[in-house]
C-alpha cells in the first residue's frame, strides 16, 4: 500500500516537472530575439496587436514586429543597363557618391552580378560592397556609382581584354586592318596587326604584336619593310 502511494507521488512529481519545462518554453516564446545584431529602423507592430509568422487576416495581426539593419554590412544595389553589363565583373573597383554628400567619394567593389534581367527596364542588378564604413551611410540613401577599370601595367590591355597597347601614332591604319613597324637589330619589320578599341592616346592591338616589342612612332609613308633605322638618343 505504501509502495503504491510512493509510486503515485513520484509520478505526480514527474508530471509537475514536465509542466514546468512546458511553462519555461512558453515563457521563452514571449521573448523576441533578433537573428543578428543591428539597429531597428522601422517598427511595424503596436501594443495590443497580434504577431504571427503568416498572415491570418484582420487588422490586428502582424507578420513582423520591426525591421533591423546590420550597419556593418550595408551594400549598394544598382541597376546597370544590359548593354553595358559586359563591362562589369566581380571584384571590379567602384566609386560611390551619396546624393547627400556629393563631394565624398566612397571606395567599393563589385560583389556579384545578379543572374537575371529586368525586361521592363532592360537592366541587370549588381551588388556593390562599400570598403569604407561611416555613420553617415544609412539605408535607402540615393547614390551614384561609377565602375572603374583596374589599374594596368604600361603596355597592358584594358581589364578583360587581350593583346597589348601601343601609341596610336605608331599604328598605320589600312582599311580595317593595321600595320606597325617593329624595331629589332637596327632594322624594322612591317607587321600586320588586328586592331581593337582606342584607349586614350593608345590603341589596342589584339594580335600580331607581343608585349615588350618596340614599335616605330609616327612611321613615315616612305618607311618600308627591312629598312635600317637608328634609335634616337634616350630611346
Amino acid at each position: 500500500m505504501v509502495r503504491a502511494r510512493l509510486g503515485n507521488l513520484e509520478e505526480q512529481v514527474r508530471v509537475a516537472q514536465e509542466s514546468v519545462a512546458v511553462a519555461r518554453v512558453q515563457v521563452d516564446n514571449t521573448e523576441i530575439r533578433a537573428p543578428f545584431s543591428g539597429v531597428v529602423v522601422a517598427k511595424s507592430a503596436q501594443p495590443g496587436e497580434m504577431i504571427s509568422p503568416i498572415s491570418a487576416g484582420g487588422g490586428f495581426t502582424r507578420t513582423g514586429i520591426g525591421t533591423i539593419v546590420d550597419m556593418d554590412s550595408l551594400e549598394i544595389q544598382v541597376d546597370v543597363n544590359e548593354s553595358f553589363i559586359n563591362r562589369v565583373a566581380p571584384g571590379q573597383p567602384v566609386e560611390a557618391v551619396l546624393n547627400a554628400y556629393p563631394d565624398w567619394k566612397i571606395p567599393g567593389e563589385v560583389i556579384a552580378i545578379i543572374p537575371t534581367a529586368d525586361r521592363s527596364k532592360a537592366t541587370v542588378k549588381v551588388r556593390v560592397a562599400l570598403r569604407q564604413k561611416d555613420r553617415r551611410i544609412v539605408p535607402d540613401m540615393g547614390v551614384r556609382v561609377s565602375f572603374l577599370s583596374a589599374p594596368s601595367a604600361p603596355g597592358a590591355p584594358p581589364a578583360g581584354a587581350a593583346g597589348v597597347l601601343v601609341p596610336a601614332a605608331a599604328v598605320r591604319v589600312e582599311g580595317k586592318a593595321g600595320v606597325v613597324f617593329v624595331f629589332a637589330d637596327d632594322k624594322v619589320q612591317r607587321r600586320a596587326v588586328t586592331l581593337g578599341q582606342s584607349v586614350g592616346p593608345d590603341r589596342q592591338v589584339l594580335s600580331g604584336l607581343s608585349a615588350g616589342e618596340r614599335v616605330v612612332l609616327s612611321p613615315p609613308a616612305s618607311l618600308g619593310d627591312g629598312a635600317a633605322v637608328k634609335l634616337a638618343a634616350g630611346s
